[in-house]
């Protein structure tokens, strides 16, 4: 009987296979007090588990496959650092000592503790990092109970393409399914931006997460659809539904070979404006992957995912490093580095760090740094000094008032005072950005143009602040709607003071990704999108297929509603008129 099991699609694609289950290690821990002399021996036993685990890390590591994806390497990095971060490590090691937990139960409980304070964070990236900390922790546990079966027990023969199915999958265990007919994956928990749908995305894989129980209901060997497109799972399916979604994974080879026909090709609309597509990264270590795709630079560098999950922060020799290593290997295209944007849903775990009462409205990003000017301007100076090595811009996150950037414009000039005086280089001309996020800074935007040399829309807190709705409270989630018609407003009004004044400006927030929105964009003039670089080539395809006069009267038409569903009604509409210049590609996936 053909049954269907609902989730989150994380790959817009399908695969038709059969089922294999993994088994799953679970966090559960038996609970007993270790006597005072059994401390030592207990502190052992965890330090010994906590070195196998990062042994298995760094041997997978050094047998990557040439032809691995970036995110595989990057994802196995991430699960080493979080063996070695103190608090997994350092603080089981304190409950071992200080509350005489057996190892197991000091883990679980240390885990289950990261675990809660990530589900508080109302960014949805950063909640999916639990999952990192969860498929770490249950390695560690394996270890502990000297388990030397691998939580994913290898099929001996598949006559067909394999879907693995399980409650979680951890990217280090995927390795080991790396040339066996693997066709997609299912998991019961995760989410869009978990590593391991990252991992999938970099693999090429179709999967459908955060399905709840299809681990417990799924048996081995029966014929299943992964729709990762509609976050759907077909089990058993008849002859019917094999057949038509044959059909849909030959028409989505085909737009990937067109898409894949785009790299190299300028951005450019068929009348001939020319965009550009720049990505969002988080580390050096995503860049190799931008190069391959011909992404025009890096318009968002999130800096403070160097400060988090550590007890110090990172002193100003690392820092520069760090940027530096980033400018370099773009190789003189641009690097935007956006200042430490902590707070709300990404706290540090410094020692002097307190929690706002209301994180989201509190003391974060750049108000966080002007109270902590010495801390600011350390990374100042780092930022700096990498841009002496190539295209660098600095970007200041929630701005919202002339005050406020005047006074962060006073630090950024002492910084470079300092410098001169200690002789070291720097780029005197290095542009300055702010993000209007903020509802006041967009209304008072001609105030702060003067002062700056670019903006970059950050449509995330953009949406957030001009609705009060936190998207992360799922009370009101349903309240948070990117399209509103005020949203909307503050973005076009954004585009075009900016550029009156002849200032640059893009948009990087979640919104700039979506390829059902780029034709809205480019008739509000915009010629700068920052995104995901996975979106960068249907974002590409979409750009090639519109041109920027015929779009004028839908964007008016938009800009004229004031009701949600007739702007989406409106938006439709545009996607779907043909543009009078046919072009070769064609952008028939979004």
């Amino acid at each position: 009987m053909t049954f269907s099991i609902h989730g989150i699609g994380v790959s817009d694609k399908v695969a038709i296979g059969r089922a294999h289950l993994l088994s799953h290690v679970s966090l559960e821990a038996q609970h007993y007090l270790v006597t005072g002399d059994q401390i030592i021996d207990e502190l052992r036993r965890f330090a010994d588990a906590l070195q196998s685990v990062q042994d298995e890390f760094t041997h997978l590591q050094a047998n990557l496959d040439e032809d691995a994806p970036v995110e595989m390497s990057a994802m196995l990095a991430v699960h080493s650092m979080i063996v070695r971060d103190e608090l997994i490590a350092q603080a089981t090691l304190d409950l071992i000592t200080e509350k005489r937990y057996n190892a197991e139960w000091a883990l679980s409980e240390q885990v289950n503790q990261l675990i809660a304070q990530f589900d508080a964070f109302e960014d949805e990236y950063l909640r999916e990092r639990k999952h990192d900390v969860m498929q770490v922790g249950t390695r560690i546990m394996r270890a502990l109970r000297e388990n030397n079966q691998l939580v994913c027990e290898l099929p001996q023969a598949f006559d067909s393409e394999m879907i693995l199915v399980a409650h979680d999958i951890a990217p280090a265990d995927m390795l080991q399914f790396k040339g066996r007919s693997l066709a997609g994956f299912i998991t019961d928990t995760g989410g869009p931006n978990s590593h391991t749908a990252i991992v999938a995305r970099g693999l090429g894989l179709p999967a459908v997460v955060s399905t709840g129980q299809a681990r417990s209901i799924i048996r081995s060997n029966e014929w299943v659809i992964v729709d990762g497109v509609n976050g759907v799972v077909l089990v058993n399916p008849d002859e019917l539904i094999l057949s038509h979604y044959r059909q849909v994974q030959q028409a989505q080879i085909e737009a990937e070979q067109r898409l894949a026909e785009l790299i190299g090709r300028d951005a450019r609309t068929l009348d001939g404006t020319p965009i550009k597509l720049m990505a969002n990264i988080e580390s050096p270590n995503d860049i190799a992957r931008l190069h391959t795709i011909g992404a025009d630079g890096v318009g968002l560098f999130r800096s403070e995912y160097l400060f988090m999950n550590r007890k110090d922060s990172p002193d100003e020799s690392e820092q520069f490093n760090f940027y530096k290593a980033a400018v370099v290997a773009m190789n003189g295209k641009p690097v935007t580095i956006r200042t430490l944007d902590i707070g709300a849903d990404k706290e540090l775990s410094t020692d002097d760090y307190e929690t706002s009462v209301n994180p989201a409205l509190g003391l974060r990003a750049v108000r966080y740094c002007l109270a902590n000017p010495n801390m600011f301007i350390t990374q100042i100076r780092a930022i700096l000094r990498a841009s002496h090595y190539g295209s660098a811009k600095l970007l200041i996150p929630m701005v919202s008032g002339l005050e406020q950037l005047q006074q962060t414009l006073h630090l950024i000039e002492q910084a470079r005072v300092q410098l001169r005086e200690a002789g070291i280089p720097f780029d005197a001309q290095m542009p300055i950005g702010i993000m209007v996020e903020i509802p006041s800074a967009a209304l008072i935007l001609n105030a702060l143009l003067p002062l700056i040399d670019f903006v970059s829309i950050g449509t995330n807190d953009l949406t957030q602040y001009t609705l009060a709705v936190d998207r992360g409270d799922s009370d009101v989630a349903h309240l948070y709607e990117e399209l509103h018609p005020a949203v909307l407003q503050l973005i076009v009004f954004t585009i075009r003071a900016t550029q009156l004044a002849q200032k640059s400006v893009s948009i990087c927030g979640e919104m700039a990704g979506n390829a059902k929105l780029t034709r809205l964009f480019l008739a509000m003039g915009l010629d700068e999108f920052s995104m995901q670089q996975t979106q960068i080539l249907p974002v590409k395809a979409q750009i090639l297929e519109t041109s920027i006069e015929q779009s004028q009267e839908a964007l008016n038409r938009v800009l004229q509603s004031f009701d949600v569903a007739s702007i989406k009604k409106h938006i439709r509409e545009l996607n779907a008129q043909g543009m009078n210049e046919p072009i070769t590609i064609s952008a028939t996936v979004h």
